[in-house]
């Protein structure tokens, strides 16, 4: 009904902002109307009513306010009626009204805004939380209060600082629950976690209704409660789960700032219903404490004595009204600022209500304020201090800096165990002065923290927040029914054994809770299940948890999740092999070919380089050609042992020595070492050496059936599908693999190294040849979210860390010493990439000591065969180089002395004889 006279309304209205005629037209009034509508008898009504009474007063008996101007307040009580607040309005709206203080509710904020839109009078609303009450569709709309968007955010920080992640959303249904839950449900998204369960209730709910609410969520599985319904029947709802016994241990309750406002209200609750309320946590809008909150609390405390003695109500001054008083504060500065700026005070009717003024509504009467936009704009740049803190807004209409404080119930009272700001999250220290320290230390909020909390139940231990549904259903868990390695998963009519079920069921021990469960298969038992099969059952919930030989892959994790690995089991290849007997030339397998011609080589190189660089001064390295060349590969190949009799006396033959006795010493212990192993340890051959050779060859590849294995090898190594065989047994490994690639069968099967060792214990044909290619692990695998996939991920660790995963492991799995000899490796021959390195280093010494031997020699040739040198203008100076280069150096140093001799004696001849002749 109230919509359908609304719209009506807004017909008759369209257009009235410029066909209306200007009236009453006052420059600065000396009387304001200002009108204000809220629920009196309500929590928040009273208190409210009595907070904007002293708060008009207040501005009307300080003239540096309004400079003379007075307010005229008038109320209405909506009496919680949407309706009400709609006629009320509109009765507002007949008496030239600038401003309405309110609504109280979130649902006639919406209804009523429209009205205001379109006779442009602002709405100040002081309890009117919803956070779709946005400026940008109701601009006339100011929230001089925390929108619910903050409020549920600090929740959604609560629940991620206890490290809980699905909650039970029970509200209020209508706007201001609907939208506040959503919110919630967005902010909780952003996180990771989720609503699991919405409990919505009437406005105007029973006891009945919320008894059946209760007892629906008493069957979820989590256990935390997020309680947004108003104050009037709240603690009914508590109540009511202290009778369902949903106030024990395991519970966590936690309400929004209505149950605050009711102990703020009424701070001595009668025993009974304090029994209802402990350990909840709830929420109360954050205001500093300042010294005008002080002697206005002081005030409060004075007025409302007599109130109380007369009365018997409570009338505690709860954050709403403070609010409210503000609200009232707010107003009266931007009014003075409207004044200021030049504005007038004027009011238009509408020609087009006008022509409905024989109607009973009467709706000719309503006036649009001329300079309702004028004000608005100075409400939204009021910058001042109120009872509730600083007092302004930001681009969004918002007011600053929302906080709110963090309480729980314990006793007969309530303690502060910590606060949320939107700028730091959860802190035990007040928001001011949490950022008084972050400016002086220069650093940011850290951790977020609460002091210690008594949860339902009078225990400090943190809940852990869900259990499993009490609703006489066990967990239906599946079991893949195997054909092969039973040793896994064994299924015997009734009975379910194997690796995995027994670190299942160990792990389900350690846990501190009972999980009713019974295993069912799946399978035909003629051959293996596929595990993504297996898995797809979960998502539509056939199964709520799979145990088995199920790997951890990505794509797995994008179904269910999974807990930690209980073991690891790669990828690996699996061929035929042969022993290799002793011969004759055993001694050549510790190198490879390649190896041997390099390090060859270089035995003469360096022996070459050595001789060069020791031959002009080294006796040893001079004679017969012929004796030379012996020299130098005698010398070479004695560094092998290091045995060389030739003495180096040069610095740069001792040089190029010193690191190749270095590569020697290297090459040498490398060398006895593979072959001690080749002749003491059994070699095994396969003609494949592991997943590269398979990859790039054309022999056909056995797999399991129903393994990830197919995918990786055609998605990953692009395997041709046509090269790979499905194999459903051990049996069917062993037959594939005897016959080979020749006749049908196949070259190796690759499978998980798990699965591989029980095939070799028993069978010593074959073996694991080249490494282990992936890196993966099996889990047991749930649902999306469900909690129990964490709590036995940590049992799980608890088992390794204890050793009990290994005896399981040791029970099942314990190798044969069959499977210990098909295990052995053959040792892989010395490859010249594991010594480049070395021959690098060699080779690099060897070029220095040339490239500055050589220099050597040239400045050499250049000082003491000037005389060859000319002379070699003829012969050629390349010849007489190497003339020079093949002296021995003393022959070199002799020829220089007696040149230099003959010349000082031919200067002293030519100096004697110039002496004679004069």
């Amino acid at each position: 009904m109230n919509i359908a006279l609304l719209l009506l309304f807004l017909v008759f209205c369209k257009g009235s902002h410029t066909s209306g005629l200007i009236t009453n037209v006052t420059t600065r009034p000396d009387v304001l109307n200002i009108g204000s509508m809220f629920t009196f008898d309500s929590v928040i009504g009273k208190i409210a009513k009595l907070a904007i009474t002293l708060a008009v007063e207040d501005v009307n008996s300080n003239p540096n306010i309004l400079k003379g101007t007075k307010l005229s307040l008038k109320m209405h009580n909506t009496k919680s009626s949407d309706f009400l607040g709609i006629v009320e309005a509109l009765q507002f709206m007949e008496n030239d009204t600038v401003a309405i203080i309110g609504p109280q509710f979130s649902a006639t904020a919406h209804v009523i805004s429209h009205i205001a839109n379109e006779l442009q009078v602002p709405l100040l609303s002081f309890a009117a939380t919803d956070p779709t009450l946005s400026p940008v569709q109701f601009p006339f709309f100011v929230r001089t209060t925390r929108s619910d968007l903050f409020q549920m955010t600090a929740v959604v920080d609560l629940v991620v600082h206890y490290e809980w992640r699905d909650v039970i959303a029970i509200y209020v249904d209508d706007d201001f629950g609907r939208n506040a839950i959503a919110s919630l449900g967005d902010k909780l998204a952003e996180k990771r976690c989720k609503i699991s369960y919405k409990v919505p209730l009437t406005p105007t709910a029973t006891k009945d209704e919320i008894r059946k609410a209760l007892i629906s969520v008493s069957t979820m599985e989590s256990r935390i409660l997020i309680l947004h319904i108003y104050t009037s029947w709240g603690l009914q709802v508590l109540e009511e789960a202290q009778e369902q016994k949903m106030m024990d241990s395991g519970y966590v309750w936690i309400a929004t700032d209505w149950f605050s406002t009711i102990l703020d209200t009424d701070p001595s609750l009668p025993l009974v219903q304090t029994n209802n309320i402990q350990g909840v946590l709830t929420l109360r809008m954050y205001t500093p404490d300042s010294q005008l909150k002080t002697e206005f609390k002081s005030r409060w405390s004075n007025l409302t004595k007599a109130r109380r003695l007369l009365n018997d109500t409570s009338f505690g001054l709860n954050t709403y009204g403070l609010y409210a008083y503000d609200s009232v504060l707010l107003l009266a500065q931007a009014i003075e600022s409207f004044f200021a700026n030049g504005w007038n005070i004027s009011f238009s009717n509408d020609t087009n209500l006008r022509e409905l003024s024989g109607g009973k509504l009467n709706l000719d009467a309503l006036n649009i304020f001329n300079g309702g936009r004028q004000l608005l704009k100075s409400i939204l740049e009021v910058n001042t201090t109120g009872l509730t803190g600083p007092i302004k807004f930001d681009a969004d209409g918002n007011l600053l800096n929302p906080a709110f404080e963090v309480i729980n119930v314990i006793g007969t009272g309530t303690r502060t165990i910590g606060y949320w700001s939107n700028s730091s999250g959860l802190n035990v220290l007040p928001p001011e002065k949490l950022q008084m320290k972050m400016q002086t230390n220069g650093s940011s909020p850290g951790a977020q923290n609460l002091y210690s909390v008594i949860w339902p139940g009078q225990t400090t231990e943190k809940p852990r927040g869900w259990v499993f549904p009490y609703n006489g259903r066990k967990l239906k868990i599946g079991v893949p029914r195997r054909v092969s390695y039973r040793e896994f998963v064994g299924i015997q009519g009734t009975d379910f054994t194997g690796y995995c079920i027994e670190v299942f069921q160990a792990a389900l021990n350690e846990l501190p809770y009972g999980v009713p469960y019974k295993y069912v298969p799946f399978g035909d038992g003629i051959k293996n299940p596929g595990n993504n099969d297996l898995l797809h059952r979960i998502q539509i919930g056939e199964f709520d948890g799979v145990v088995g030989d199920i790997t951890i892959t990505t794509n797995r994790t994008k179904m269910v999740d999974f807990t930690q690995p209980y073991i690891e089991s790669g990828l690996v290849v699996v061929a035929p092999i042969r022993k290799m007997n002793s011969s004759a030339w055993a001694f050549l397998r510790p190198f490879t070919p390649m190896m041997w011609g390099v390090t060859g080589v270089f035995f003469l190189v360096v022996g070459a380089v050595i001789w060069i660089l020791e031959r002009r001064t080294n006796e040893d390295f001079r004679g017969h050609p012929r004796r030379q060349f012996v020299t130098i590969v005698w010398f070479s190949f004695s560094t092998l042992f290091f045995s060389q009799k030739e003495k180096t006396g040069s610095t740069l033959g001792r040089f190029v020595l010193i690191i190749w006795l270095f590569v020697v010493l290297i090459l040498n212990s490398s060398y006895t070492a593979s072959l001690t192993s080749i002749l003491t340890v059994e070699q095994l051959s396969s003609p494949v050496k592991g997943i590269e050779s398979l990859a790039t060859g054309t022999e056909p590849i056995g797999y399991l059936r129903g393994s990830f294995a197919e995918a990786y090898l055609t998605d990953e190594l692009n395997i041709h599908h046509n090269r790979l065989f499905p194999l459903n047994s051990p049996e069917e490994y062993e037959k594939a693999l005897k016959k080979g690639p020749s006749a049908g069968g196949v070259a190796a099967v690759i499978d998980e190294r798990a699965y591989m060792e029980l095939f070799l214990s028993s069978r010593c044909g074959y073996s694991i040849v080249g490494q282990e290619f992936t890196k993966m692990g099996w889990g047991f695998a749930f649902p999306r979210d469900s909690p129990l996939a964490i709590d036995m991920s940590t049992t799980i660790l608890k088992l390794s860390e204890n050793g009990n995963l290994q005896k399981i492991h040791d029970k099942w799995l314990m190798k044969s010493a069959c499977s210990a000899e098909g295990a052995k490796q053959a040792v892989d021959r010395l490859q010249l990439k594991s010594f480049w390195g070395l021959f690098l280093l060699s080779g690099i010494a060897c070029f220095l000591a040339l490239l500055l031997h050589v220099l050597r020699m040239v400045q050499q040739y250049y000082q003491h065969s000037d005389s060859d040198i000319e002379n070699s203008q003829s012969t050629g100076r390349l010849k007489s180089f190497v003339s020079f280069v093949n002296k021995r150096e003393q022959e070199v140093k002799s020829s220089s002395k007696s040149k230099a001799s003959n010349k000082i004696a031919h200067d002293q001849e030519c100096s004697s004889d110039g002496f004679d002749e004069s």
